[in-house]
């Protein structure tokens, strides 16, 4: 039984939706105001964890011949043979809807709806495109920019422009975040029939010169929350501080493109955003 329980936690991929939490728990407390709750927020995270974690568990499904293909992904519970698909489907469901559900009751129905949104394009368009085109990366990217809008939405049910530019800093964090790893795993993509940019272009000149072109959007969006008055100055100071090393770090990838390179820039990428939202909240609550 405690075996059966693991795999079914494992299906909710909760390493991968700590960052989803993070990020939702930074807009979250980006857009509340003095009468927010602790019960507002926990409603917030548990829904969205929910709504996450059943996307996680529907892409498993579809996922599970191309799952067996990779070694990282290959012992996950469908790839595995220890769930069947259908467990995985309805467990899916089940949590999206669940989780759409408190986001409606307990919040809003506005933050209900973008993170069905989100989930629906992560399953339905994200998913299918990972075979088809390199471009499914860009793809990907959207649903995993909107925990900020749900975040935003929910504190304040509204879709203003302080949730596009958290949107966008995510959006645009995730490019070269995503590139290392594709570099990295470029063999077992390449196995599974997954196009990715490493697979179709294997000297990596395109999958290094994309993350540092990236990494150069990145840097002025990640400072805008001063220009929309999220922020005071001295956020923009850090922020420039934080996209300089991950500057540096692309620009090492893009030159050498190595196994070592590409780490360090996936791991530089991990530790960015969670430095950047507690720079931005920190300064927010403290102008």
């Amino acid at each position: 039984m405690l075996s059966r329980a693991s795999d079914f936690v494992a299906l909710t991929k909760p390493r991968l939706n700590f960052l989803v939490l993070l990020t939702t728990a930074a807009a979250y407390s980006l857009g509340s105001g003095p009468e927010a709750t602790l019960s507002q927020f926990v409603h917030t995270l548990l829904g969205t964890f929910l709504v996450a974690g059943g996307a996680s568990a529907l892409n498993q499904a579809w996922e599970r011949d191309t799952d067996r293909l990779m070694r990282r992904t290959r012992m996950r519970p469908i790839a595995d043979l220890r769930l069947p698909p259908s467990a995985g489907i309805v467990f899916g469901l089940s949590l999206t809807l669940l989780g759409a559900t408190e986001l409606a009751y307990f919040l809003n129905p506005l933050t209900s709806g973008v993170a069905l949104f989100t989930a629906a394009s992560y399953v339905l368009l994200y998913t299918p495109l990972k075979t088809r085109t390199s471009l499914s990366t860009i793809v990907g990217a959207l649903p995993g920019a909107l925990p900020a809008v749900i975040g935003w939405a929910a504190a304040t049910n509204t879709l203003s422009i302080e949730a596009w530019v958290l949107f966008g800093i995510v959006f645009m964090w995730q490019m070269p975040h995503f590139l290392a790893i594709a570099w990295m795993y470029r063999d077992e993509y390449a196995r599974a029939g997954m196009p990715l940019l490493p697979v179709i272009q294997p000297d990596g000149r395109s999958t290094g010169r994309q993350a540092v072109i990236y990494t150069a959007a990145l840097i002025p969006l990640s400072m805008m929350p001063t220009g929309v008055g999220l922020a005071s100055p001295w956020y923009m100071v850090g922020a420039l501080t934080l996209g300089a090393i991950l500057m540096v770090m692309s620009l090492e990838f893009s030159t050498k493109r190595t196994i070592d390179t590409a780490r360090r820039l996936f791991f530089g990428s991990i530790l960015y955003l969670p430095i950047l939202w507690a720079l931005l909240v920190f300064d927010h609550r403290t102008r």
